[in-house]
């Protein structure tokens, strides 16, 4: 893991009670190393995994060459710059090749699929044959090109070449590629431990009795769907007080069990926030605010008990911080934990519908509702308050505004960034 010496080396101006998010980002991505230990699973069992190592394919896929069309199968050289007319010799399906000879002058009628007969290499469609009976067909010369509509064997995956690699998040797609391929188990990444909780006095559990001045833990809620959603084994540790001794038991337990820690709360620099001061007891913290709005309080580094390790990441206490926090900063170093290819979150450009204040010298992560207008151009409008407690908005949010360090005010129709929550959150 990078050391606190090698990060001030490498960053002009560092500075962990400031840092530019980028810089976190860096940071944070220099340190993580990716998990050991993999497991074998059915492909039913396998969704969401990373794989653990990559897959060759051990057949050609297709198998053999095949016609991508229904229509008729015949030898290219029978075109010529007249119309032609071909005899009919049989009939080929799916799974049922047509076993006899083509001559010169012949086609065979073929469906989608079906293996290619013998001495054939160009399909015409159905539909674009001039004439047709029972015995014979008739193409119009320009109709088709020696060659069409013939899928080569081996033309999507060659014998011994690799069908997936490692590190490849497991999609249906992959599943049905894989079970095309005859297999059907994989290795696949161990699940990331991650062990959670919030900090604070104020806060009650579900089914609590509310007394004055508390309020629900909706964090844990929200930090649990977010891991649940990545793939991790989720370890709920509940709600710890404001207490330095409480918290640091409950740290330790945390990396005795888990790769990595996911707080929230007390990492601010209020008397009764402890995070940060427990962390460097216990290891080393990286940084421990940034340059960000909403979120400012954000601790990343490693901590140690026992002969064990763990990550540790201590959000914000405010329910949107640490939405936005996990989101683009805990997220992506989980998912390289995992072992899993880095996949930046793509971002879009777009038309912002109203003006948006926005001072220079932090990066901010707004709100939004992503829409088209009325001639299908995509546009982009803030939620409404941008408090970092008004968890409703991001309910109703369907992306992120992300208006970069140095950015100034957003003029209405001014293109900014924006990361889109569908399949994120």
């Amino acid at each position: 893991m990078t050391n606190l010496a090698d990060i001030a080396a490498r960053i002009d101006g560092y500075n962990p009670d400031a840092l530019e998010a980028g810089h976190a980002q860096d940071i944070i991505r220099s340190s993580i190393a990716p998990i050991e230990g993999w497991e074998t699973l059915t492909l039913t069992a396998a969704l969401g995994r990373v794989l653990a190592a990559d897959i060759v394919s051990p057949i050609n896929v297709p198998a053999h060459d095949n016609s991508a069309m229904d229509g008729y199968a015949f030898s290219g050289r029978d075109i010529g710059e007249h119309a032609v007319e071909l005899q009919v010799a049989g009939v080929a399906f799916a799974g049922h090749p047509y076993t006899g000879g083509v001559k010169a002058g012949q086609c065979v009628r073929i469906m989608t699929g079906a293996v290619m007969p013998p001495g054939c290499d160009t399909v015409i469609p159905h539909e674009l044959v001039q004439s047709i009976s029972e015995t014979a067909i008739t193409i119009a010369p320009g109709t088709v090109k020696p060659g069409d509509n013939r899928r080569l064997q081996g033309e999507d995956l060659a014998a011994g070449t690799p069908a997936l690699r490692k590190g490849k998040i497991l999609r249906p797609a992959d599943l049905g590629l894989l079970a095309s391929l005859g297999i059907g188990e994989v290795p696949v990444q161990r699940r990331l431990r991650v062990a959670f909780f919030s900090t604070g006095d104020e806060l009650r559990s579900i089914g609590e009795k509310l007394d004055e001045g508390c309020i629900y833990d909706s964090n844990r809620y929200t930090v649990y769907g977010m891991l649940t959603r990545l793939g991790c084994e989720v370890i709920d540790l509940g709600v710890v007080c404001d207490d330095p001794a409480s918290l640091e038991a409950t740290l330790r337990t945390a990396c005795e069990t888990a790769d990595a820690i996911v707080t929230s709360g007390g990492v601010s620099a209020g008397d009764a926030d402890y995070t940060t001061t427990v962390m460097a007891k216990l290891g080393e913290v990286h940084f421990w605010k940034l340059a960000m709005r909403p979120g400012r309080p954000m601790a990343f580094g490693k901590i140690a008990s026992n002969g064990k390790s763990a990550y540790l990441f201590g959000l914000p206490g405010n329910p949107v911080a640490v939405m936005v926090s996990f989101y683009f900063f805990a997220r992506d170093a989980l998912l390289q934990m995992m072992g899993a290819q880095r996949e930046a979150l793509p971002m879009l450009r777009v038309a912002s519908q109203s003006a948006i204040r926005k001072k220079p010298g932090r990066t901010e992560y707004q709100r939004g509702i992503l829409s088209l207008d009325d001639e299908g151009r995509a546009q982009v409008r803030v939620t409404g308050s941008q408090g970092s407690g008004v968890l409703r908005s991001m309910s109703e949010a369907n992306c992120m505004i992300v208006l970069p360090h140095g950015q100034g005010d957003v003029d209405a129709g001014e293109l900014v960034n924006v990361v889109v929550f569908d399949g994120l959150c």
